[in-house]
């Protein structure tokens, strides 16, 4: 780089970051905002979201300094974002891909792989998941040719009912179990991986609302054999859009991810390499002749799933933040939870795996010996049957006041149109263990609203004052 380029880009990364300052201050982390400038915040006027993007110069400066190399497809930047995020997590590796949806079909499947023997997940094979989720945690059984069973829900944790596991297990066709941490709750890891490594089940963890989240010390997404995230801007961490999953323990599924992320092909190669095998002409795989080139040999039938390099450069910013942003996040749980204590009457309130109940003090626990930490991903309000008002009403009066809300993302999932018609057409797609009353009663009671490091004190004021005005009214 001549010294005309170099003072050139020096000078559009000094200006991107003014720019930064000047234009997105509304995203930076609330306290960064709070305590150099007064707030925008006007009660009722502005919207508070559910979740959102929050990030400040450096994620600006790493994104243009990444767009002016132009490297494009997934490559340097990429690599060491990887290496980050395999290292907080403690896991093996990590895998980058274009979403957290992406990421739980590539988990899935990569476990379909003949390479792995009698472990190989078959169609017709079944997959223990949860009732109430999101539905790219099941969607990606179903489009592997696998049968989601489906248990229910604890509606105190929002996890899943670890007893339901034996009532859904079948010897010879129980295969995995993949479950999400909801909210940032972890689900009983204790018993669900005991369950697994009992019955030599694959564990799928679908850490994508709890990055950061402590299981017994330990980071959630790190129990499995394979785990994964979402990088979607209300997630704890934002590329924009982007996932990745993460290798736990075994390193041959790495090779099966990326495999399946990078169109099936058996070539191992990052983009703009060739020839680390130093064989790329000296194979012979399925009936190809001897000799066919190795970047165009393909030993499953999969998808292109990769990122764009510039998102990875925004990430290794952002992964800096995520101690501070769990504590954030944590914080506003609890100063919600406290604000919110005197309409226990109309509510309940969500409760971390392992907790018997909550004083101003913190929460109680059970005598199990287990620890949970939770980075939150948002504040749940279940209306109580008992209420003066129904959910329907409350959330009317949250939209009035311009407060982000959404329900638990699809509620039940066997109520959902897709997989109602899917049952009608093909009974035998899916299981239900029991009454799923416990999802039903999510899907029919529960909204929650945001704890987002980007929520300001003022916000946070405004969101109490007007649920506990709306309890007193009623």
């Amino acid at each position: 780089m001549t010294s005309v380029a170099a003072d050139l880009r020096a000078e559009i990364l000094r200006l991107s970051r003014a720019y930064a300052a000047l234009v997105h201050r509304s995203h930076r982390p609330a306290l960064g905002r709070e305590t150099e400038e007064p707030s925008d915040f006007i009660p009722g006027e502005t919207p508070i979201r559910y979740a959102g993007r929050v990030f400040a110069e450096d994620e600006v400066e790493a994104a243009v300094r990444a767009a002016l190399d132009f490297w494009l497809t997934l490559g340097p930047e990429g690599e060491a974002f990887e290496t980050q995020l395999a290292k907080t997590l403690g896991v093996k590796a990590s895998v980058l891909v274009n979403s957290g949806s992406s990421a739980n079909l590539l988990a899935l499947a990569s476990l379909t792989s003949a390479t792995l023997g009698e472990r190989q997940l078959k169609p017709g094979d079944e997959v223990i998941t949860v009732a109430a989720s999101f539905p790219t945690t099941v969607a990606p059984i179903l489009q592997n040719g696998l049968v989601p069973v489906f248990i229910d829900n604890d509606p105190v944790t929002l996890n899943a009912r670890v007893g339901g596991l034996a009532a859904a297990f079948v010897p010879g066709k129980t295969k995995a179990v993949m479950l999400a941490h909801t909210l940032g709750n972890p689900f009983d890891l204790s018993a669900v991986t005991e369950f697994c490594q009992r019955h030599q089940l694959w564990l799928l963890e679908d850490n994508c609302d709890a990055l950061g989240s402590l299981y017994d010390g330990r980071m959630t997404g790190s129990f499995g054999a394979l785990s994964t995230q979402s990088f979607y801007p209300p997630h704890h961490l934002t590329l924009g859009e982007g996932g990745a999953v993460n290798i736990v323990r075994d390193l041959r599924l790495k090779a099966l991810v990326q495999s399946f992320r990078d169109w099936g092909r058996d070539c191992w190669c990052p983009s703009g390499q060739e020839n680390t095998c130093h064989k790329r002409f000296g194979w012979q795989l399925g009936e190809l002749p001897e000799g066919y080139d190795h970047k165009y040999i393909y030993s499953h039938l999969g998808y292109n799933l990769k990122p764009l390099d510039f998102q990875a450069a925004i990430g290794q910013e952002q992964i800096k933040r995520l101690p501070a942003f769990g504590k954030a996040r944590a914080e506003n749980w609890h100063r919600l939870r406290a604000g919110l204590a005197e309409l226990e009457e109309y509510f309940s309130f969500q409760l971390p795996t392992h907790a018997t109940g909550w004083t101003s003090q913190g929460f109680t626990w059970d005598d199990s010996g287990h620890t949970v930490w939770c980075s939150w991903f948002g504040f749940m309000l279940q209306v109580r049957p008992t209420a003066p008002f129904t959910r329907r009403e409350l959330v009317r009066r949250l939209e009035a006041a311009r407060i982000g809300h959404r329900m638990l993302f699809g509620g039940n999932l066997v109520r959902q149109p897709a997989l109602v018609t899917l049952r009608r057409q093909r009974p035998s797609a899916f299981r239900v263990v029991g009454d799923l009353a416990g999802a039903d009663r999510i899907m029919n009671q529960a909204v929650f609203i945001g704890v987002y490091p980007g929520l300001s004190a003022a916000m946070l004021d405004y969101m109490m004052e007007t649920i506990t005005a709306f309890g007193r009214n009623h």
